[in-house]
Order: C-alpha cells, then structure tokens, then sequence
C-alpha cells in the first residue's frame, strides 16, 4: 500500500506541475477555459494546481501539508468533473478530471490514517490530524447510580 501512495503522489505532482504550467501558458487552455465559461478561472485554477503539487511535495517534510494539498486537488478534481459534465463533454474528456479525483482522495485517505499501515495499527488512529501521532488515552467516563428513595 506503501507503493501505491508513494506512486499515486509522484503521478499527482507530475501531472499537476504539468496542467498548471499548461494553465498559465498555453494558448490552448486558454480556448479550454473560454468553452467553459470560465476564463477569469484560468489563472486561479493553474496557481492552485501548482500549489497543490508543490504542497504534496512538501508533504514529505511536513505531513500535515499532504492532508491540505491533496484535499485542495481532490476539490479541484471535483469541480472540474462537474464542470466538464456541465458542458456536455464525453467520457474520454472527463475521465482525466475523474481519475485524479480518486488518487488525491486516495492520497488524503493514507495520510489521514483511514486506509493503509495507520489503519491496521488502531482504530483511535484512524482521524488524527497527522499520520503517525499516537492516539490520546481515555479514561472511562464515571457511572452515576441512581439515588435510592
């Protein structure tokens, strides 16, 4: 599971570099963008693509930027594959917006401890803010007996 996230990472940062770039300099994304509506998105959407990559790169020396970076795409991700059902594109369009969808939700879940090694470790771990914090002991909450009349 390991090597799926480290894989899902690597092709997250490679193809988010890759978009946003094309975001900010291609004149094609600039067609792109005025098919959808939303030109003045442009720039917005190729800032945040690149952020997103380099905070998945940062992730690796700070944990918790993996859980901002990789939710941010995942939004993204989701905006766009509403946005591309919105204007009526074919699957073959829309599966790219689709797939790095599911791999920056796959990437926020394994950081956030909900599937892969964090998870088998226990169940308390599960929804920690940062993967490898240990779990919080609890005491058990006190019984009231009810009062005898």
């Amino acid at each position: 599971m390991t090597l799926a996230y480290h894989l899902s990472t690597v092709l997250s940062v490679g193809l988010f570099l890759f978009y946003g770039f094309a975001c900010l300099f291609f004149d094609g994304m600039v067609d792109e963008f005025a098919r959808y509506g939303l030109s003045r998105y442009r720039r917005l959407t190729g800032s945040l693509e690149i952020l997103g990559a380099l905070g998945l790169i940062a992730g690796y020396v700070l944990p918790g930027m993996t859980l901002v970076a990789s939710g941010g795409l995942a939004v993204l991700m989701l905006l766009g594959t509403a946005t591309r059902i919105r204007v009526r594109d074919g699957l073959v369009q829309t599966m790219p917006a689709v797939v790095l969808l599911l791999v920056n939700a796959f990437i926020f879940l394994y950081a956030a401890g909900v599937v892969g090694p964090l998870n088998s470790a226990s169940a308390g771990s599960r929804l920690l803010p940062f993967p490898g914090t240990p779990p919080v002991a609890s005491a058990p909450l006190p019984v009231r007996e009810p009062a005898l009349p």
